[in-house]
Protein backbone atom coordinates (compact mmCIF):
# COMPACT_ATOMS: atom_id res chain seq x y z
CA UNK A 1 0.00 0.00 0.00
CA UNK A 2 1.38 3.29 -1.01
CA UNK A 3 2.42 5.92 1.97
CA UNK A 4 0.10 8.28 0.32
CA UNK A 5 -3.32 6.34 1.58
CA UNK A 6 -2.07 5.35 4.66
CA UNK A 7 -4.15 5.66 7.69
CA UNK A 8 -2.29 4.02 10.06
CA UNK A 9 1.58 5.33 10.07
CA UNK A 10 3.28 4.71 13.03
CA UNK A 11 5.34 8.33 13.41
CA UNK A 12 2.17 9.87 12.89
CA UNK A 13 0.59 8.38 15.51
CA UNK A 14 2.95 8.62 18.00
CA UNK A 15 2.86 12.68 16.99
CA UNK A 16 -0.24 12.78 17.46
CA UNK A 17 -0.22 11.43 20.85
CA UNK A 18 2.81 13.59 22.06
CA UNK A 19 0.57 16.83 20.84
CA UNK A 20 -2.90 15.70 22.67
CA UNK A 21 -0.94 15.28 25.83
CA UNK A 22 0.91 18.70 25.24
CA UNK A 23 4.17 17.63 24.43
CA UNK A 24 4.87 14.40 26.90
CA UNK A 25 7.74 12.24 24.91
CA UNK A 26 8.08 9.46 27.34
CA UNK A 27 6.26 6.23 25.40
CA UNK A 28 8.58 3.94 28.20
CA UNK A 29 9.91 1.02 27.35
CA UNK A 30 10.93 0.84 23.49
CA UNK A 31 9.69 -2.57 23.28
CA UNK A 32 6.03 -1.57 22.24
CA UNK A 33 7.37 -0.55 18.89
CA UNK A 34 7.32 -3.29 16.85
CA UNK A 35 4.01 -4.48 17.87
CA UNK A 36 2.76 -0.92 16.61
CA UNK A 37 4.78 -1.22 13.44
CA UNK A 38 3.40 -4.43 12.75
CA UNK A 39 -0.43 -3.86 13.97
CA UNK A 40 -0.19 -0.96 12.15
CA UNK A 41 0.90 -2.77 8.69
CA UNK A 42 -1.63 -5.08 9.29
CA UNK A 43 -4.76 -2.54 9.74
CA UNK A 44 -3.56 -0.49 6.43
CA UNK A 45 -3.57 -3.67 4.49
CA UNK A 46 -4.91 -6.50 5.81
CA UNK A 47 -8.11 -5.10 7.94
CA UNK A 48 -10.41 -3.90 5.23
CA UNK A 49 -11.39 -0.94 7.77
CA UNK A 50 -14.44 1.10 6.72
CA UNK A 51 -13.88 4.48 7.10
CA UNK A 52 -16.06 4.53 10.19
CA UNK A 53 -13.23 1.87 11.32
CA UNK A 54 -10.45 3.86 10.44
CA UNK A 55 -11.87 6.84 12.48
CA UNK A 56 -12.21 4.08 15.98
CA UNK A 57 -9.37 2.46 15.54
CA UNK A 58 -7.21 5.11 15.19
CA UNK A 59 -8.73 6.59 18.07
CA UNK A 60 -8.11 3.11 19.91
CA UNK A 61 -4.73 3.19 19.04
CA UNK A 62 -3.80 7.03 19.60
CA UNK A 63 -5.41 6.64 22.77
CA UNK A 64 -3.13 4.28 24.26
CA UNK A 65 -0.15 5.80 22.97
CA UNK A 66 -1.34 8.72 24.92
CA UNK A 67 -1.62 6.78 27.95
CA UNK A 68 1.28 5.63 28.16
CA UNK A 69 2.96 8.78 28.03
CA UNK A 70 0.89 9.64 30.83
CA UNK A 71 1.64 7.30 32.58
CA UNK A 72 5.10 7.69 32.54
CA UNK A 73 4.49 10.93 34.01
CA UNK A 74 2.92 9.77 36.33
CA UNK A 75 5.48 7.38 37.89
CA UNK A 76 7.76 10.30 37.11
CA UNK A 77 5.64 12.77 38.84
CA UNK A 78 5.43 9.86 41.65
CA UNK A 79 7.69 7.56 42.16
CA UNK A 80 6.45 5.77 44.74
CA UNK A 81 4.00 3.87 42.62
CA UNK A 82 6.88 1.52 41.46
CA UNK A 83 6.88 0.48 45.32
CA UNK A 84 3.41 -0.79 45.33
CA UNK A 85 3.64 -4.50 45.90
CA UNK A 86 1.09 -7.10 43.37
CA UNK A 87 0.77 -9.85 45.22
CA UNK A 88 0.77 -13.28 43.40
CA UNK A 89 -3.22 -12.95 41.92
CA UNK A 90 -5.95 -15.02 41.31
CA UNK A 91 -6.54 -15.56 37.47
CA UNK A 92 -9.39 -16.94 35.93
CA UNK A 93 -8.63 -18.31 32.21
CA UNK A 94 -10.95 -19.90 29.93
CA UNK A 95 -12.37 -20.35 26.55
CA UNK A 96 -14.63 -16.89 26.03
CA UNK A 97 -18.20 -17.77 26.72
CA UNK A 98 -17.39 -20.41 29.62
CA UNK A 99 -18.61 -18.37 32.60
CA UNK A 100 -15.43 -16.21 33.42
CA UNK A 101 -17.08 -13.02 33.15
CA UNK A 102 -19.66 -14.71 35.52
CA UNK A 103 -17.56 -16.33 38.05
CA UNK A 104 -15.01 -13.05 37.74
CA UNK A 105 -17.37 -10.72 38.40
CA UNK A 106 -18.97 -13.18 41.14
CA UNK A 107 -15.44 -12.93 43.33
CA UNK A 108 -14.85 -9.33 42.78
CA UNK A 109 -17.56 -9.33 45.76
CA UNK A 110 -15.01 -10.17 47.94
CA UNK A 111 -13.49 -7.15 49.72
CA UNK A 112 -9.98 -8.80 50.01
CA UNK A 113 -9.77 -8.74 46.04
CA UNK A 114 -8.45 -5.81 44.38
CA UNK A 115 -9.90 -6.10 40.59
CA UNK A 116 -10.51 -3.48 37.81
CA UNK A 117 -13.18 -1.94 36.92
CA UNK A 118 -14.49 -1.75 32.94
CA UNK A 119 -13.89 2.19 33.66
CA UNK A 120 -10.52 1.85 35.46
CA UNK A 121 -9.81 -0.69 32.04
CA UNK A 122 -10.59 1.65 29.58
CA UNK A 123 -9.62 4.88 31.27
CA UNK A 124 -6.39 3.65 33.52
CA UNK A 125 -5.21 7.44 34.01
CA UNK A 126 -6.80 9.93 35.81
CA UNK A 127 -8.75 13.20 33.87
CA UNK A 128 -7.46 16.66 34.57
CA UNK A 129 -11.11 17.78 35.99
CA UNK A 130 -11.06 15.08 38.90
CA UNK A 131 -8.81 14.22 41.61
CA UNK A 132 -7.46 10.81 42.81
CA UNK A 133 -9.83 10.51 45.26
CA UNK A 134 -13.09 11.08 43.05
CA UNK A 135 -12.22 9.36 39.73
CA UNK A 136 -15.87 10.89 38.81
CA UNK A 137 -14.71 11.96 35.31
CA UNK A 138 -13.77 8.95 34.18
CA UNK A 139 -16.51 6.86 35.76
CA UNK A 140 -19.24 9.33 33.82
CA UNK A 141 -17.38 9.01 30.81
CA UNK A 142 -17.19 5.06 30.91
CA UNK A 143 -21.09 5.12 31.70
CA UNK A 144 -21.66 7.17 28.36
CA UNK A 145 -19.70 5.01 26.44
CA UNK A 146 -21.66 1.62 27.44
CA UNK A 147 -25.02 3.17 26.74
CA UNK A 148 -23.42 4.27 23.12
CA UNK A 149 -22.05 0.90 22.48
CA UNK A 150 -25.18 -0.73 23.10
CA UNK A 151 -27.58 1.53 21.63
CA UNK A 152 -25.55 0.94 18.38
CA UNK A 153 -25.30 -2.47 18.67
CA UNK A 154 -28.11 -4.04 20.85
CA UNK A 155 -26.71 -7.47 20.71
CA UNK A 156 -23.37 -7.22 22.18
CA UNK A 157 -25.50 -6.39 25.19
CA UNK A 158 -26.96 -10.19 25.15
CA UNK A 159 -23.14 -11.33 24.02
CA UNK A 160 -21.54 -9.99 27.02
CA UNK A 161 -23.13 -8.20 29.61
CA UNK A 162 -21.60 -4.88 29.44
CA UNK A 163 -21.05 -2.63 32.69
CA UNK A 164 -18.79 0.31 33.59
CA UNK A 165 -18.51 -0.24 36.83
CA UNK A 166 -17.91 -4.22 36.99
CA UNK A 167 -15.17 -6.12 36.82
CA UNK A 168 -13.64 -6.15 33.28
CA UNK A 169 -10.75 -7.88 31.31
CA UNK A 170 -7.20 -7.13 31.91
CA UNK A 171 -6.08 -7.36 27.95
CA UNK A 172 -7.17 -3.75 27.33
CA UNK A 173 -4.54 -2.99 29.89
CA UNK A 174 -1.93 -5.42 27.84
CA UNK A 175 -3.41 -3.64 24.49
CA UNK A 176 -1.27 -1.03 25.46
CA UNK A 177 2.22 -3.18 25.09
CA UNK A 178 0.40 -3.50 20.93
CA UNK A 179 1.56 -7.59 21.93
CA UNK A 180 -2.20 -8.31 22.26
CA UNK A 181 -5.47 -9.79 20.87
CA UNK A 182 -6.17 -6.87 17.87
CA UNK A 183 -7.74 -9.50 16.29
CA UNK A 184 -10.57 -9.14 18.76
CA UNK A 185 -11.57 -6.20 16.33
CA UNK A 186 -10.35 -6.77 13.05
CA UNK A 187 -8.82 -9.27 10.48
CA UNK A 188 -5.74 -8.75 11.24
CA UNK A 189 -3.54 -12.42 10.30
CA UNK A 190 -0.15 -10.86 9.42
CA UNK A 191 -0.15 -8.92 13.07
CA UNK A 192 -1.05 -12.22 14.86
CA UNK A 193 1.37 -14.02 12.79
CA UNK A 194 4.15 -11.82 13.78
CA UNK A 195 2.71 -12.14 17.42
CA UNK A 196 3.58 -15.67 17.93
CA UNK A 197 6.98 -15.51 17.05
CA UNK A 198 7.92 -12.66 19.91
CA UNK A 199 8.66 -13.02 23.49
CA UNK A 200 5.58 -11.97 25.09
CA UNK A 201 7.06 -10.95 28.45
CA UNK A 202 7.17 -7.09 27.70
CA UNK A 203 3.53 -7.50 27.54
CA UNK A 204 3.35 -9.15 31.26
CA UNK A 205 5.41 -6.25 32.23
CA UNK A 206 3.52 -3.64 31.31
CA UNK A 207 0.57 -5.35 32.61
CA UNK A 208 2.08 -5.95 36.09
CA UNK A 209 3.25 -1.83 35.49
CA UNK A 210 -0.57 -0.71 35.00
CA UNK A 211 -1.61 -3.00 38.28
CA UNK A 212 0.75 -0.96 40.55
CA UNK A 213 -0.66 2.25 38.76
CA UNK A 214 -4.21 1.21 39.50
CA UNK A 215 -3.53 -0.30 42.78
CA UNK A 216 -1.72 3.28 43.92
CA UNK A 217 -4.69 4.89 43.09
CA UNK A 218 -7.38 2.44 44.51
CA UNK A 219 -5.46 3.43 47.91
CA UNK A 220 -5.68 6.98 46.94
CA UNK A 221 -9.81 6.06 47.53
CA UNK A 222 -9.37 4.14 50.48
CA UNK A 223 -9.42 0.94 48.79
CA UNK A 224 -6.94 -1.54 50.82
CA UNK A 225 -7.13 -5.73 49.63
CA UNK A 226 -4.59 -8.56 49.71
CA UNK A 227 -4.60 -9.77 46.21
CA UNK A 228 -5.77 -8.81 42.43
CA UNK A 229 -8.49 -11.22 41.06
CA UNK A 230 -8.49 -10.90 37.13
CA UNK A 231 -9.80 -12.36 34.20
CA UNK A 232 -8.58 -12.79 30.18
CA UNK A 233 -8.33 -15.51 27.91
CA UNK A 234 -5.85 -14.05 26.63
CA UNK A 235 -3.56 -15.98 28.96
CA UNK A 236 -4.11 -19.32 27.79
CA UNK A 237 -1.70 -18.80 25.05
CA UNK A 238 1.14 -17.43 27.39
CA UNK A 239 0.47 -19.65 30.42
CA UNK A 240 4.02 -20.30 30.96
CA UNK A 241 4.95 -16.43 30.72
CA UNK A 242 2.09 -15.79 32.99
CA UNK A 243 3.73 -18.03 35.45
CA UNK A 244 7.23 -16.88 35.35
CA UNK A 245 5.88 -12.86 35.56
CA UNK A 246 3.20 -13.26 38.54
CA UNK A 247 5.03 -16.15 41.27
CA UNK A 248 2.58 -18.19 43.03
CA UNK A 249 -0.10 -17.17 40.93
CA UNK A 250 -3.01 -19.30 41.18
CA UNK A 251 -5.17 -20.11 37.90
CA UNK A 252 -8.64 -21.21 38.02
CA UNK A 253 -9.09 -22.46 34.27
CA UNK A 254 -13.38 -22.69 33.35
CA UNK A 255 -14.28 -25.31 31.17
CA UNK A 256 -16.96 -25.98 28.46
CA UNK A 257 -18.07 -28.07 25.21
CA UNK A 258 -16.08 -26.13 22.38
CA UNK A 259 -19.07 -27.14 20.08
CA UNK A 260 -21.01 -24.54 22.22
CA UNK A 261 -18.28 -22.64 23.25
CA UNK A 262 -16.51 -21.94 19.97
CA UNK A 263 -19.46 -20.99 17.38
CA UNK A 264 -20.79 -18.19 20.74
CA UNK A 265 -16.97 -16.99 20.27
CA UNK A 266 -17.15 -16.59 16.13
CA UNK A 267 -20.27 -14.85 16.35
CA UNK A 268 -19.30 -12.62 19.22
CA UNK A 269 -15.66 -11.42 17.41
CA UNK A 270 -17.80 -11.30 13.89
CA UNK A 271 -20.15 -8.88 16.05
CA UNK A 272 -16.98 -6.72 16.67
CA UNK A 273 -15.06 -6.95 13.99
CA UNK A 274 -18.18 -5.45 11.80
CA UNK A 275 -18.05 -2.23 14.11
CA UNK A 276 -15.30 -1.74 12.11
CA UNK A 277 -15.45 -3.31 8.81
CA UNK A 278 -18.32 -3.69 6.70
CA UNK A 279 -16.56 -6.11 4.80
CA UNK A 280 -16.15 -8.76 7.69
CA UNK A 281 -16.12 -11.93 6.88
CA UNK A 282 -17.96 -14.64 9.60
CA UNK A 283 -16.11 -17.41 8.42
CA UNK A 284 -12.70 -16.15 8.72
CA UNK A 285 -13.70 -14.56 12.64
CA UNK A 286 -14.82 -18.85 13.55
CA UNK A 287 -11.31 -20.45 12.03
CA UNK A 288 -9.29 -17.67 13.09
CA UNK A 289 -10.21 -18.00 16.63
CA UNK A 290 -11.19 -21.58 16.33
CA UNK A 291 -7.51 -22.11 15.89
CA UNK A 292 -6.22 -20.02 17.69
CA UNK A 293 -8.35 -21.09 20.76
CA UNK A 294 -7.26 -24.80 19.75
CA UNK A 295 -3.40 -23.93 19.86
CA UNK A 296 -4.34 -21.83 23.14
CA UNK A 297 -5.87 -24.73 25.00
CA UNK A 298 -3.11 -27.18 24.01
CA UNK A 299 -0.48 -24.79 25.36
CA UNK A 300 -2.03 -24.03 28.59
CA UNK A 301 -2.33 -28.44 29.03
CA UNK A 302 1.58 -28.34 28.27
CA UNK A 303 2.33 -25.93 30.51
CA UNK A 304 0.22 -27.77 33.05
CA UNK A 305 1.77 -31.60 32.09
CA UNK A 306 5.49 -29.88 32.84
CA UNK A 307 4.25 -28.30 36.67
CA UNK A 308 3.31 -29.51 39.83
CA UNK A 309 -0.74 -28.79 38.97
CA UNK A 310 -1.00 -27.10 42.24
CA UNK A 311 -1.43 -23.74 40.77
CA UNK A 312 -4.62 -24.76 38.85
CA UNK A 313 -8.09 -25.20 39.67
CA UNK A 314 -11.02 -26.52 37.47
CA UNK A 315 -14.44 -25.28 37.26
CA UNK A 316 -16.97 -26.54 34.33
CA UNK A 317 -19.18 -23.83 33.16
CA UNK A 318 -22.20 -26.14 33.44
CA UNK A 319 -21.50 -25.65 37.39
CA UNK A 320 -20.94 -21.85 37.17
CA UNK A 321 -24.18 -21.58 36.00
CA UNK A 322 -26.27 -24.00 37.89
CA UNK A 323 -24.36 -24.13 40.99
CA UNK A 324 -22.33 -20.99 41.64
CA UNK A 325 -21.99 -20.77 44.87
CA UNK A 326 -21.01 -24.48 44.92
CA UNK A 327 -18.17 -23.44 42.51
CA UNK A 328 -17.47 -20.03 45.06
CA UNK A 329 -17.28 -22.41 48.20
CA UNK A 330 -14.52 -24.78 46.34
CA UNK A 331 -12.63 -21.93 44.80
CA UNK A 332 -12.06 -20.73 48.04
CA UNK A 333 -10.91 -24.07 49.37
CA UNK A 334 -8.43 -24.17 46.61
CA UNK A 335 -7.15 -20.79 47.82
CA UNK A 336 -7.42 -21.47 51.28
CA UNK A 337 -9.65 -18.49 52.30
CA UNK A 338 -12.74 -18.65 54.57
CA UNK A 339 -16.09 -17.46 53.12
CA UNK A 340 -17.80 -15.50 55.79
CA UNK A 341 -21.52 -15.59 55.86
CA UNK A 342 -22.08 -12.19 54.81
CA UNK A 343 -19.68 -12.26 51.94
CA UNK A 344 -21.69 -15.22 50.44
CA UNK A 345 -25.08 -13.38 51.32
CA UNK A 346 -23.59 -10.32 49.14
CA UNK A 347 -22.78 -12.83 46.29
CA UNK A 348 -25.95 -14.30 46.70
CA UNK A 349 -27.82 -10.49 46.22
CA UNK A 350 -25.56 -10.18 43.36
CA UNK A 351 -26.09 -13.53 41.79
CA UNK A 352 -29.80 -12.60 41.41
CA UNK A 353 -29.71 -9.15 40.41
CA UNK A 354 -27.29 -10.65 37.22
CA UNK A 355 -29.93 -12.46 36.17
CA UNK A 356 -32.21 -9.40 35.66
CA UNK A 357 -29.46 -8.02 33.96
CA UNK A 358 -29.30 -10.31 31.04
CA UNK A 359 -31.08 -9.25 27.67
CA UNK A 360 -32.57 -11.16 25.13
CA UNK A 361 -30.59 -14.56 23.29
CA UNK A 362 -27.46 -15.13 21.43
CA UNK A 363 -28.76 -17.30 18.58
CA UNK A 364 -26.00 -18.85 16.43
CA UNK A 365 -25.10 -21.85 14.33
CA UNK A 366 -21.13 -23.01 13.48
CA UNK A 367 -22.53 -23.33 10.30
CA UNK A 368 -22.61 -19.50 9.84
CA UNK A 369 -19.00 -19.48 10.84
CA UNK A 370 -17.78 -21.78 8.42
CA UNK A 371 -17.21 -23.93 11.18
CA UNK A 372 -19.29 -27.97 12.37
CA UNK A 373 -19.75 -29.47 15.26
CA UNK A 374 -17.41 -32.88 13.86
CA UNK A 375 -14.45 -30.42 13.20
CA UNK A 376 -14.98 -28.79 16.66
CA UNK A 377 -14.66 -32.11 18.20
CA UNK A 378 -11.76 -33.16 15.95
CA UNK A 379 -9.61 -30.24 16.76
CA UNK A 380 -10.42 -30.30 20.46
CA UNK A 381 -10.71 -33.88 21.00
CA UNK A 382 -7.26 -33.64 23.73
CA UNK A 383 -8.80 -31.13 25.23
CA UNK A 384 -12.33 -32.52 25.14
CA UNK A 385 -11.31 -36.06 26.66
CA UNK A 386 -8.68 -34.33 29.34
CA UNK A 387 -11.49 -31.79 30.77
CA UNK A 388 -15.05 -32.77 29.75
CA UNK A 389 -15.32 -37.29 29.49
Amino acid sequence: MSAAVRNFEPEALLAEASAVTGGLSNFGDASFRPGLDQLCESLDGEARLSPTGVYLMRMKVVGQLVNRLKVEDWFKRHPEIAGELIAAPVVIVGLPRTGTTKLHRLLSRDPRFYWMAWWEAIYPVPFDNETLQQPSARIAQAHADVRAMTDAMPKLAAMHPMDADAADEEVMLMEHSFLSAFNAYADVPGYMAWMDTQDQRPAYTFLKRMLQFLQWQKRQRGIVAQRWVLKAPHHLLRMDVLLAEFPGVRVIQTHRDPTSSIPSIGSFIHTLWCIYSDQAAAAAAGGSWNELMRRALNHTMQVRDRGDGSAFFDVRFVDTVKNPMDVVARVYDFLGWSLPAELAASMRNWLAEDEKAHQGGHAYTAQQFGLSDEQIRRDFAAYIERHLS
